[in-house]
């Protein structure tokens, strides 16, 4: 919306503690496996961001937690920067997706946080199973993305049984290269895995932090451990009440909002780029220019779905608009497609390993979270009217998600945080929840139902924001309030009613052609 390490003990609950809890005996992860202490070495795959030290290790752990597998094991890639001091606490960050390789997280992390947190804190992140340098590694077809592929929005009935085909090859294509590990990939398989590392790391406690997905993760891990969370960051979360499918639906209307922000952000600098002094006519040049891509790909490439699979970044991230702005007026007023073939090769889905990884893995949670439509009728009709409100990626998310509906592996109900079963009275969600206003990719209306969902919460909006991941960005506001909550333990001060808790004002919105883009939280296009 967009996971090395050696063995460890899967811990989970007592049958008492588990009783307390009200949760289902095969909902745990209750599998143990000898533990081992983790080997830190320097990473031979990963560079640090800066200078700081940057470690890794890998972990084995059961491909089915609780002892209903068949001895399969999984490989878990994880990476740390040790703390510049006596190493208090641990965090464990996740970076979203879900498919999305985590590992540089921890250097990111580290990073950004305050010199106080750095002393005090090993920053650990891993790539989730099945992808990244995890083993084994999720395959499908690489092929499905070689470019030009076709327009996502089917010019007629053909077309759409044309693109319905495509998806469920890819669907079937994961099946038979990647076998049993797609039933045993979702999100609480990969909670215990997180539970996995804590024991392996020798922590009582962990501290967290997710972004988007990560968000998602992180409430579940705190539904099946409640006793082994000390601090919760989510940010820019997942609405809780809406599973993946009706999810989508909504992110596709919150990815149109904000490109209409950012239509109306280049109608106001119209001097530097020339596209429109309104927002509805940039928004018709982009939508002209996509029919030509149609007709006549830049280079033989960059079609219509490459088109979107890069310049959805602007949903992102804020400080990508000056880059694809500048990218769409070389093309659109001075005739140079340059700038937006290489926006592409920066930011577009590419035919290559990684790509088919990241999508396999990113399929391979939310295909089975929850049940999806299997009537096509129903994917369609819901096209059809996401489209007519919000044409900026309807189509494109409905194809993304399409393999779904043919998904050959065990498909659960979806895990309802705080809610019968899942509600956790020994961690009463004390969690830090951040979320910025004009954030894409989740919806903003989904932090307050999930504080809702965590009683002992805090929400924190950042106002006018347009990030997609706020905490630890460079807003000072919400960067002292996470600082205080890591440090101490305090949130702020939780108010009557809905909430927020506490307001950030946004940083200022970029300048024309100056701003450079910021690494992504997620790889776009996923629902996280």
């Amino acid at each position: 919306m967009s996971g090395v390490l050696m063995a460890s003990l899967v811990a989970a609950p007592a049958p008492a503690a588990a009783q307390a809890f009200g949760l289902a005996p095969e909902r745990l992860g209750a599998t143990r496996i000898d533990q081992k202490a983790l080997r830190w070495e320097p990473c031979e795959d990963l560079d640090p961001v800066g200078d700081e030290t940057l470690e890794c290790a890998t972990l084995t752990v059961p491909m089915a937690h609780g002892g209903r597998g068949d001895g399969d094991t999984v490989n878990l890639a994880l990476s740390r920067v040790p703390a510049t001091g006596t190493a208090e606490h641990t965090l464990l960050v996740n970076p979203g997706g879900p498919g999305s390789a985590g590992r540089r997280w921890a250097s990111h992390t580290h990073r950004r946080m305050s010199p106080e947190l750095r002393e005090v804190y090993d920053v650990v992140a891993f790539d989730p199973r099945g992808v990244g340098a995890s083993t084994p590694r999720i395959t499908c077809d690489p092929g499905h993305f070689t470019a030009p592929r076709p327009d996502g929005v089917p010019a007629g009935p053909e077309a759409e049984q044309a693109l319905r085909a495509d998806a469920e090859e890819y669907a079937r294509a994961c099946v038979e290269n990647t076998g049993p590990l797609l039933d045993h990939m979702r999100t609480e398989d990969l909670a215990h895995d997180m539970d996995a590392i804590r024991a392996a790391l020798g922590r009582d406690e962990i501290d967290y932090l997710g972004y988007s997905y990560g968000s998602y993760l992180g409430t579940v891990y705190s539904a099946l451990y409640p006793d082994r969370v000390r601090a919760l960051i989510l940010d820019s979360v997942v609405d809780p009440d809406n599973p993946w499918y009706e999810s989508n639906l909504r992110q596709s209307l919150a990815l149109d909002r904000s490109a209409r922000n950012f239509f109306d952000w280049v109608a106001r600098h119209d001097t530097a780029y020339g596209l429109g002094t309104d927002a509805d006519t940039v928004a018709e040049a982009y939508y002209t220019l996509r029919s030509e891509l149609a007709a006549e790909p830049v280079d033989g490439v960059v079609g219509p779905t490459e088109l979107e699979s890069a310049v959805i970044v602007v949903a992102y991230s804020g400080a990508s608009w000056p880059t694809v702005a500048a990218a769409l007026s070389d093309r659109i007023v001075g005739g140079d497609p340059a700038a937006l073939k290489n926006l592409f090769d920066a930011y577009g889905e590419q035919p290559d390993a990684a790509t088919d990884t990241g999508y396999g893995g990113y399929l391979a949670v939310q295909c089975t979270d929850a049940p999806w439509p299997k009537d096509w009728e129903t994917w369609h009709e819901d096209a059809e009217g996401v489209h007519e409100a919000a044409p900026f990626m309807a189509w494109h998310n409905i194809w993304y998600n399409a393999p779904c509906a043919t998904w050959d592996a065990e498909v659960e109900e979806w895990f309802q945080v705080g809610d019968g079963p899942y509600e956790h009275p020994a961690y009463r969600g004390g969690a830090l929840i951040v979320h910025a206003t004009g954030d894409g990719a989740t919806p903003v209306e989904g932090s307050y139902s999930l504080r809702n969902r965590l009683p002992g919460s805090a929400l924190v909006i950042e106002e006018g924001g347009l990030t997609h991941g706020v905490a630890l960005t460079g807003n000072v506001c919400v960067d002292e309030i996470a600082r205080d909550y890591l440090l101490e333990g305090t949130l702020p001060e939780r108010v009557e009613g809905e909430g927020p808790d506490a307001v950030c004002q946004a940083r200022p919105e970029p300048s024309p052609r100056t701003a450079q883009s910021e690494p992504l939280v997620d790889r776009p296009g996923t629902s996280e």
